[in-house]
């Protein structure tokens, strides 16, 4: 089953035309993809469309279900996105609060709730940091804490935009592991080839708002004279 179908996509900006242009795109279910390319491709910006933060001309579907305006919230709810800036997840009191506040828009009872949030922040390593205001963090400590707040959500698929910026070998290694062991669909926007080689089965290269290569990891990695065309 596809989890992401991305049909004809483009999009500009007020002050930048053709940011996407006429990208085109599927993710398996359980698939994890890394989207590749160098500064500037338009990686961002697609991820930004697959739960509605922009709407470019084109089609998405999300499990089938064509993300429009009468299904934003169910979209939002399957899509989980960690940001680049990890301020822009990051803004109540303590890190514990910002974790719990999507869990708390759920129906859930109070046992799952406790334990969702309690396993997000293990996974993260971010326990000890609960009660610590998120400004007063390291970047570090605050990317981390931002991708707790998204797998507290249980999304279906998670997107993750430059994830290990900033984080320190232990911690990129423990996120390695996080993703590996996963089952959820993952996209994975990145520069850090080191991570698209050791958590993805396949990678998507996008250069000047094109999608213009999508072959194994393996394929793309070994392609020195691709790399090399693309900045990578």
């Amino acid at each position: 089953m596809l989890a992401i179908k991305i049909q004809n996509l483009s999009f500009s900006y007020a002050n930048a035309k053709n940011i996407l242009d006429n990208v085109n795109l599927t993710v398996n279910s359980g698939e994890k993809l890394a989207l590749i390319g160098p500064n500037g491709a338009g990686k961002s910006t697609l991820l930004l469309h697959l739960n509605g933060i922009l709407r470019g001309d084109g089609k998405i579907a999300i499990f089938e279900d064509e993300l429009c305006n009468s299904n934003i919230k169910k979209i939002r709810k399957t899509v989980g996105l960690v940001f680049q800036d990890p301020n822009n997840q990051l803004f109540c009191p303590t890190v514990y609060d910002d974790v719990a506040f999507g869990p708390l828009h759920f129906d859930w009872q109070k046992n799952k709730f406790d334990q969702v949030v309690k396993q997000a922040l293990i996974n993260t390593d971010t326990s000890h940091l609960s009660q610590r205001a998120p400004h007063h963090l390291s970047v570090g400590e605050r990317r981390r804490a931002s991708i707790a707040t998204v797998i507290a959500c249980e999304p279906k698929i998670l997107i993750f935009d430059e994830p290990t910026a900033n984080l320190d070998p232990r911690h990129k290694r423990e996120l390695i592991e996080f993703i590996k062991k996963g089952s959820r669909t993952m996209i994975i926007a990145t520069h850090d080839l080191e991570l698209a080689k050791h958590t993805c089965t396949t990678a998507a290269l996008m250069d000047k708002g094109k999608i213009v290569f999508v072959d194994s990891i393996e394929a793309i990695l070994n392609n020195k004279e691709l790399l090399d065309k693309h900045l990578l």
